[in-house]
């Protein structure tokens, strides 16, 4: 069962195309992976996904509809997105942050139920955050507010989970902790996962299927394996790439060489 498909989709920012002709179908509990170079339109078609952009020719559809003609509070409570930046001048604490994903299931004006209270600690508890439950958001660590977000997000009980660069600006270790949290989520839950990396690494090691853009084009679309080749990868991103097979598993490993070492 596909959750996600695209045909032809191409988009547009005032009248200058963005993204041309890409097709693809994400199915139910994968892990999706959408890499490419800086421009190449990912952001975009994340929001496309999200219903956030009108496709300009082509169609985009999330549970066999478009995005757009879903009303927002149903479609809120399946499909959740987490941005490559999310706010934190604003002193909500953790537990209200995090409670905040209830509310596309609340009416106007309700207020949220001790169930509600009771699956935002159960999430905080999921994404290891219980422990700064009281604390404000702009009191963390980069690597502690995006699993706030992604808590929020959980919180919402989506089936299909939309996250740009979520591990952006994050050192090594919360990065690895951010992805193995995604993949408990896909794998004990069956949250479908569409994100964003410029790792293209990680994108090898987590990623079930990824879809390469380049210039506005799919540029390769498969397992890692498949996509992350010396050549495809040299063409698209415009420098000298090293691949071999990682010493972890039976994925790609993606080395990008200096001019000095060339």
């Amino acid at each position: 069962m596909n959750l996600v498909s695209a045909d032809n989709l191409t988009l547009a920012y005032q009248g200058r195309p963005i993204l041309s002709g890409v097709t693809f179908t994400v199915a139910a509990g994968e892990f999706f992976l959408i890499i490419g170079p800086n421009g190449s339109g990912k952001t975009s078609l994340l929001k496309a996904i999200a219903g956030l952009l009108a496709p300009a020719a082509g169609r985009v559809e999330v549970f066999d509809r478009s995005p757009r003609e879903q009303p927002r509070r149903e479609f809120a409570r399946r499909v959740a997105v987490v941005p490559q930046q999310s706010p934190a001048e604003f002193p909500f604490r953790v537990a209200e942050t995090v409670l905040m994903g209830r509310s596309p299931h609340l009416r106007l004006w309700e207020l949220e139920k001790e169930e509600d209270h009771r699956l935002a600690a159960e999430i905080m508890e999921f994404t290891e955050i219980a422990h700064l439950a009281d604390r404000r958001l702009d009191q963390l660590s980069g690597g502690e507010r995006q699993r706030v977000f992604i808590a929020r997000a959980l919180c919402q009980q989506p089936q299909l989970l939309l996250l740009d660069e979520p591990t952006a600006a994050l050192d090594p270790a919360h990065q690895i902790k951010i992805l193995d949290l995604l993949e408990r989520l896909r794998r004990d839950q069956g949250v479908t996962i569409i994100m964003i990396s410029h790792d293209l690494n990680l994108a090898a090691m987590y990623g079930d299927r990824l879809l390469l853009l380049s210039d506005g084009h799919l540029a390769g679309l498969g397992p890692p394996q498949e996509v992350l080749t010396y050549a495809r990868l040299e063409k698209s991103y415009g420098c000298l790439m090293l691949v071999d097979e990682n010493p972890l598993g039976k994925v790609p490993r993606v080395i990008p060489v200096p001019e000095k070492y060339a």
